[in-house]
Order: structure tokens, then C-alpha cells, then sequence
């Protein structure tokens, strides 16, 4: 067993972490607030690219604008990398595109791009033509594709070798190579003649194998070849599925082009779940140091459709409005009924939609999950009617009050669980993508069904 274990962070190390953190931000803003291009330099240059970037993004937009103006020299290519989109296109607008160029010229080419593609077109050009011609042809290779796929995401810097080497060749080659390999790869593809990939070594087996031994007894066969065009988030989908560290991207013929890398999936998992929990909550990506203006911009519209669901289940409240002027006590009660079908709705659109986004929800097995998530809701329905119903009773003293609330209940809390599954299949069938738009839908089946089952049932029975 190794000794080398990491070490558990416990909570007083991690209140240590945070103090330091604020320290830091407090000293960058005094550096900023002084003009003292030196200091702002030195406490970037101290921190790693991702902990800067950290630092930077807990400032306001115009702090990090002056810190650019007063050290550009300090936003390292690694740096840019890390920082939030909206502050990188700040950042890179105040630099100068040799000053961009410098920066991002010892970056992998699928990072550089990720600087790059923020950048309005002319200027992009302006800092293509200050980087090598090499360098200029693989980064205008990653333009070529649509942006969130893998030939955009792809790293085109990798190592294959062809299958009559040996390890002792491999080694010999990868040190004569010193700084043109990779800064991160896993594995050693092998090709044959015209460049097609047909199998992959790991490196971790290359430095326990003897020189001698022929790459083509070490290497695994290559099951998974992406294409350009797919899709990023299938892609990690296929790295999730089958525990890859990295994979081959070939063209339309099959040859090697290029390869994804675990750190890239982890971030693009990480920003797929991101984009879903905020489409669930009705808002799309905002930066910290977006505006008031921009964050309504963002938000108005789905609140625009909330008020015109909110109007629709309104509605069907004015069509009851006699039993609601004669047992004042339907008025108290039905906002529970409306709030426990829009609440288990919820729940069951959360776990429909994180479902579907993993491959796990499919047209084998949706019949299956839209009976379970339809019995779910009508136990909890039998179960929290049970409760309801003898909260009404002992509040208004009312045994059919308590009965008409309890059927509710049940009713309400069936059509959620129902609509929760049902309608991101729904919109899935159609092409719409579920977390968008779900939350809309379910919330208004729970409303109205809630309110029409509630009033329509104490019209029947109480009057």
C-alpha cells in the first residue's frame, strides 16, 4: 500500500483556505485600487492559474478591467484559460492581440482555442497572424467546427507511432520531442499505414515494459473513435460509460486527428449540469459580475411565462368562485394542495431530466419509469391526504372538507408524478430540450389540476 495518501481536509484547514482566499482578494484590490501594476503581477503570478482566476472573478468587473489596463503582462495564457468566459472577453479586449498571442502560445491548441473563440473575428485574425504558421494552421483547424463539439473541444497535439516500434523507440522518440509532446496525454496511439488508429498503449505501460517489447503486443484495441461533429456532451457520455482517459478523434476516413482529454470531459460534464440546473430554474448562464440590465435580460422572459401560467390557473380558480364565496375555508386550503403537486412534480422532473441527460431514460424502459414515478405520486398522494385530511378536520371541524381536500390530494399529487416524466419525454420526442422548458409545463399541469380537482370536488360535495 503507498504511504503517499492524500491528506483529508478538515474543517479548520478549510476555514483557513477561505480566510486566505479573502486576504488575497483584499490585497489584489488595494494593488488595484493604489495602480501598482508590480503588486497586482506579483500576487497573480504567486497563485495558480486556477486560484487567480478564482481571486479575479470574486472582484467586480471594473477591478478586474484596471488590473488588465495595469498589468496586462500578469493574464498568462493559463490564466485566461481558467477565468469566466464574461471576464475573459472583458480581459481580452483591454489586450493588445500580440499581447494575447504571447499569452496563449505555450497552451495546448484545444485550450488556445478556448481563448480564442470569444474574440470577435478581426481581432482573432489580427492574433493568428501573430503566432507561427504551424500553430496558426492547427488553431484555425479547431474554427473549421461548430462550437460545443468534439472537433472544436478536440486537442490536435498527440503521440502515435507506427506499429513496427518498440518501446525503447517510443521512449527514444517522445524524449527527442522534449517540448512538442503534449502537456497532458495518457496514452501512445498506434496507426498503421494511412494514419488510422489501432490501438493505444498507456504510458504508465510503456515505462514498465522492456525496450524490445513491440507496442502491438502492449496496446488495447481502440473501441471508440468520436468524429469531429459529435456533440460534446455525447462525447462525455462515452468517456462516463466506458472510463476512458482520453480517446482518438478520426476524420471521415478514419484517420487520427486529434484526441480528447478526462480534464476537458470533467469540464464540459461539469458545464452540461450547470446549463441544466439553471434551465430547470428557468435562467441561463449569468457571471457574477454581469449587470442588473443583463441578469433581467436573462430572467424576464421565463418569468413572462410564469405569469402567463400563473393567469391560466387563475382562471380556473374564477370558475369556481361561488363555492369559494361560500366556504371561505377552500380559500385557506387550496394553495397546500397547489404547493405539494407543484413540489412532487419537482421531484420527479429533476430525476426525469437528470435521467435522460445521462442515457439512462430511454424508449426501453420510459413505459416502466412513467408507471413507477405514476405510483409514486399516487402513494405519496394516499399518504399525505391521510394527513391533510385530518389537519382539515380538526381545523375546521368539517368531515367532508377533510375528504374533498384529501381526494385532491391524491389526484394532484398522481398528475404530478405523471407529468414530472412524462412531459420531458414528451419534449424530448419533439426535439425541444427537456430542461428548458419542463419546470414551465409541470408546474402549470400541478396548478391546474390542483386548483380544478380541489374546487371541483367542493362544488360537487360541499354545495
Amino acid at each position: 500500500m503507498s504511504d503517499l495518501a492524500p491528506e483529508i481536509e478538515t474543517d479548520d484547514e478549510a476555514q483557513s483556505t477561505a480566510d486566505t482566499d479573502i486576504a488575497v482578494v483584499a490585497r489584489l484590490a488595494t494593488a488595484i485600487g493604489d495602480r501598482d501594476g508590480g503588486q497586482i503581477r506579483d500576487i497573480l503570478a504567486e497563485l495558480h492559474p486556477a486560484d487567480a482566476a478564482d481571486v479575479l472573478e470574486q472582484l467586480s468587473a471594473d477591478q478586474v478591467r484596471q488590473a488588465a489596463k495595469l498589468a496586462p503582462d500578469a493574464f498568462t495564457g493559463e490564466l485566461l484559460a481558467e477565468l469566466q468566459w464574461d471576464l475573459r472577453d472583458d480581459v481580452t479586449g483591454l489586450l493588445e492581440p500580440a499581447q494575447i498571442a504571447d499569452a496563449i502560445k505555450d497552451l495546448d491548441s484545444d485550450d488556445a482555442a478556448h481563448v480564442l473563440e470569444e474574440l470577435d473575428d478581426d481581432v482573432r485574425e489580427q492574433v493568428l497572424s501573430e503566432v507561427s504558421d504551424e500553430d496558426r494552421t492547427m488553431l484555425e483547424s479547431h474554427f473549421e467546427h461548430e462550437e460545443e463539439t468534439a472537433g472544436r473541444l478536440m486537442q490536435r497535439d498527440f503521440v502515435a507511432a507506427p506499429e513496427f516500434w518498440t518501446v525503447g523507440d517510443a521512449i527514444d522518440h517522445m524524449r527527442r520531442a522534449g517540448e512538442d509532446l503534449p502537456d497532458i496525454f495518457f496514452d501512445i496511439y498506434i496507426v498503421d499505414a494511412a494514419f488510422h488508429p489501432m490501438g493505444a498503449v498507456p504510458v504508465s505501460q510503456i515505462m514498465r515494459s522492456p525496450r524490445s517489447r513491440k507496442l502491438t503486443d502492449l496496446m488495447d484495441e481502440v473501441r471508440i473513435r468520436i468524429a469531429p461533429e459529435v456533440d460534446q456532451e455525447e462525447a462525455a457520455y462515452l468517456f462516463e460509460k466506458y472510463h476512458l482517459f482520453s480517446a482518438p478523434v478520426v476524420d471521415e476516413d478514419g484517420r487520427l486527428t486529434g484526441m480528447l482529454t478526462i480534464d476537458d470531459m470533467v469540464d464540459v460534464i461539469q458545464e452540461e449540469n450547470k446549463e441544466d440546473m439553471l434551465a430547470l430554474a428557468g435562467v441561463n448562464d449569468a457571471g457574477l459580475s454581469d449587470s442588473v440590465f443583463d441578469s433581467v435580460r436573462s430572467r424576464a422572459p421565463w418569468l413572462l411565462v410564469n405569469l402567463a401560467t400563473a393567469i391560466l390557473a387563475s382562471g380556473v380558480i374564477a370558475l369556481f368562485e361561488d363555492a369559494l364565496t361560500a366556504i371561505v375555508a377552500l380559500a385557506v386550503l387550496m394553495p397546500i394542495v397547489a404547493s405539494m403537486g407543484g413540489n412532487a412534480g419537482t421531484q420527479s422532473l429533476a430525476v426525469a431530466v437528470r435521467a435522460i441527460a445521462s442515457r439512462d431514460l430511454t424508449s426501453a424502459n420510459a413505459r416502466r419509469v412513467i408507471i413507477r414515478e405514476l405510483a409514486t405520486g399516487i402513494v405519496n398522494g394516499l399518504i399525505f391526504a391521510v394527513v391533510m385530511g385530518l389537519v382539515a378536520a380538526v381545523w375546521f371541524q368539517n368531515v367532508p372538507l377533510a375528504g374533498v381536500i384529501a381526494l385532491a390530494m391524491v389526484i394532484n399529487l398522481a398528475f404530478a408524478g405523471l407529468a414530472g416524466i412524462a412531459v420531458p419525454l414528451v419534449l424530448r420526442r419533439f426535439g425541444a430540450d427537456p430542461a428548458v422548458a419542463s419546470s414551465v409545463f409541470v408546474t402549470t399541469v400541478t396548478d391546474v389540476i390542483g386548483f380544478f380537482a380541489f374546487l371541483g370536488l367542493a362544488a360537487i360535495i360541499l354545495l
